[in-house]
């Protein structure tokens, strides 16, 4: 068993300089990853811990490679990934510098490769796009941690890089949706593709447009403050992941949906699957192939 990191804006680099481990660079067949992956131990758990956005932050999320990172996650023998990702609240009651375990998504997303098996007719459930068990576990552990942590919530992922318009802002909270993003897809319905659990600790930030901003603060001054909101919530944040780490023998033995994902999902006629595409996909399928 191994858990996977996956750190958004902030949170990536900030965990990363603070953890010691083997460097790697893997290689897949869809591509270079975001950046190198530390494979570390985290109170006797085995992690590995990607930057989302790449060293630097040069990548913007319509240019993060998906795929490759999650590729890599799981050639590297990870079970499981808790993500973390900043946010607008699209609720008064979600305030800046708070956590949120997402439990629902609205993927906007229209310009990233979004499956692992564009050859080969694959159909994985989503109707649960958090494992409720790794989610379970991370609420579970808000006991430690002074923020408020807030059990669910709709993201909606939009594509970006812009933000939202006024009326965007609206619509989605009509919807009924709680946070508004641009990384958690086509990242969570891969790494249910790769049979690995996944849950996202979500960062609000700010609020969306849809409540304006104080008028006693011009840009720059709302800027710092937004800067500000993100910085407390990456130190909640990775408090919140590391007692999930330390406590994580409590959910080891219990089995994730996400493990047997692929199970009925491959409806291709697997006789007649080229040996090359076998290959390719290899630590996807083998079990199944």
């Amino acid at each position: 068993m191994k858990v996977g990191i996956i750190g958004g804006s902030g949170l990536g680099e900030a965990l990363s300089s603070q953890l010691k481990g083997e460097v790697r660079q893997v290689a897949t067949p869809f591509g270079p990853t975001s950046g190198p992956i530390i494979e570390t131990m985290w109170d006797q758990m085995p992690i590995a811990v990607l930057e989302r956005h790449g060293p630097g932050h040069l990548l913007s999320p319509s240019m993060v490679n998906y795929r490759a990172n999650i590729f890599a996650l799981k050639s590297l023998g990870c079970t499981h990934i808790i993500a973390s990702g900043a946010v607008g609240s699209l609720r008064e009651e979600i305030a800046p510098k708070s956590l949120v375990i997402a439990d629902q998504v609205i993927d906007k997303t229209y310009r990233r490769a979004g499956t692992f098996f564009e050859e080969l007719a694959v159909h994985v459930e989503l109707a649960q796009p958090f494992c409720p068990v790794l989610r379970r576990h991370l609420v579970s552990c808000a006991d430690a941690v002074s923020a408020k942590v807030h059990d669910g919530g709709t993201y909606v992922c939009m594509e970006g890089p812009a933000f939202s318009t006024r009326a965007e802002s609206e619509l989605h909270r009509q919807w009924g949706a709680h946070l508004i993003g641009m990384t958690v897809m086509p990242e969570a319905k891969l790494a249910r593709e790769a049979e690995m659990a996944y849950a996202l600790v979500a960062l609000p930030s700010d609020y969306d447009c849809w409540r304006p901003a104080p008028t006693q603060l011009d840009k720059h001054e709302l800027l710092k403050e937004i800067i500000g909101n993100l910085t407390e919530a990456t130190r909640n944040a990775i408090e919140l992941i590391r007692v999930a780490i330390s406590r994580f023998g409590l959910i080891a033995r219990t089995p994730s949906p996400a493990h047997s994902a692929l199970e009925m999902a491959i409806w291709s006629d697997r006789s007649r699957i080229p040996p090359a595409l076998k290959a390719k996909l290899g630590p996807l399928v083998a079990k199944y192939l």
